[in-house]
């Protein structure tokens, strides 16, 4: 069984945080900078405390991901005691990271394998992946089978995001200004999906009661799920969480629906006040595209 560690960076979230305890999992930290001051994401600033500063801005705040030299420092260290190094990185359409964890990887030399892996995803996309590819390392025989694994999973993860403040949604471009001016006066809320690893707005609801509705709707599209997480604003279970929990567990007897904050780096594309969901779906499964 060949040995592998997994590398990925703080924006990343997990339906289990214990995981990176159990799996030879580095995480590397973004740069965040907020009103002129750069903290390294989970390091010098937790997710609250992020998230309050953030709270402050009309503009979101610049993510800086690890340099190509973070990268490559970081691959040539683990290459000393790994047959293989699987990065996985969001998406490429919104960060510099997959690229300069690519450019990196060409920089170790020696037998290790460096995999630079676009998750095409943020936030509990990425963590998925992360769970995916630790089984298989348990799992698969070789690399190739390790590496292929994970990259086939990437095309069954979906997730969706009702927003409640759009200022960072529009000052990202991911709405206009007018359709937010328009949404914020009709008390608007605006559905996001993380599609080929872009951020689209996909539809709109009124109401936060409308707003489970539609995230439930979501997931019972699946008929059945390898992962799933709710991702929410705070630490501590919201009230809109607890109504999804209680609604799954009525749609998928004996499957759990954990819950966590979404990292200050997908904040920085969402805004601070977001619900989500994220999913894996099992292999064989078919989303409906009628959502």
């Amino acid at each position: 069984m060949p040995r592998i560690q997994i590398v990925t960076d703080s924006g990343a979230r997990f339906s289990n945080p214990r995981l990176v305890r159990h799996f030879p999992v580095t995480i590397i930290p973004n740069t965040i900078e907020i009103a002129g001051k750069r903290y390294q994401e989970d390091i010098d600033l937790n997710t609250e405390e992020a998230f309050k500063l953030m709270s402050r801005l009309d503009a979101p705040p610049k993510i800086i991901p690890p340099s190509e030299n973070d990268y490559a420092e970081l691959f040539a260290r683990l290459s000393h005691f790994a047959d293989a190094v699987i990065s996985i990185h969001p998406s490429r359409e919104l960060s510099e990271s997959w690229q300069n964890g690519r450019l990196a990887a060409q920089q170790v030399n020696g037998n290790c394998e460096i995999a630079v892996v676009d998750s095409q995803s943020l936030c509990a996309g990425q963590g998925m992946l992360i769970r995916v590819a630790a089984r298989a390392a348990q799992e698969k025989k070789t690399t190739e089978d390790i590496v292929q694994t994970v990259r086939q999973a990437v095309n069954r993860i979906y997730s969706v995001y009702c927003i409640e403040d759009l200022n960072f949604l529009r000052a990202n471009g991911l709405i206009k200004a007018s359709h937010a001016i328009l949404s914020r006066r009709l008390e608007i809320k605006p559905f996001v999906s993380l599609e080929d690893g872009q951020i689209i707005v996909i539809e709109k609801v009124l109401t936060r009661s409308e707003a489970i509705e539609r995230l439930v709707e979501f997931l019972v599209e699946f008929t059945e799920l390898e992962d799933a997480v709710i991702l929410q604003d705070r630490k501590h279970i919201s009230e809109e969480t607890r109504i999804m929990q209680d609604r799954l567990a009525m749609e998928f007897p004996g499957q759990h629906f954990p819950f966590t904050m979404y990292s200050a780096t997908m904040a920085a594309y969402l805004g601070i006040a977001a619900t989500g969901v994220a999913v894996l779906e099992k292999e064989g499964d078919i989303l409906d595209d009628d959502f």
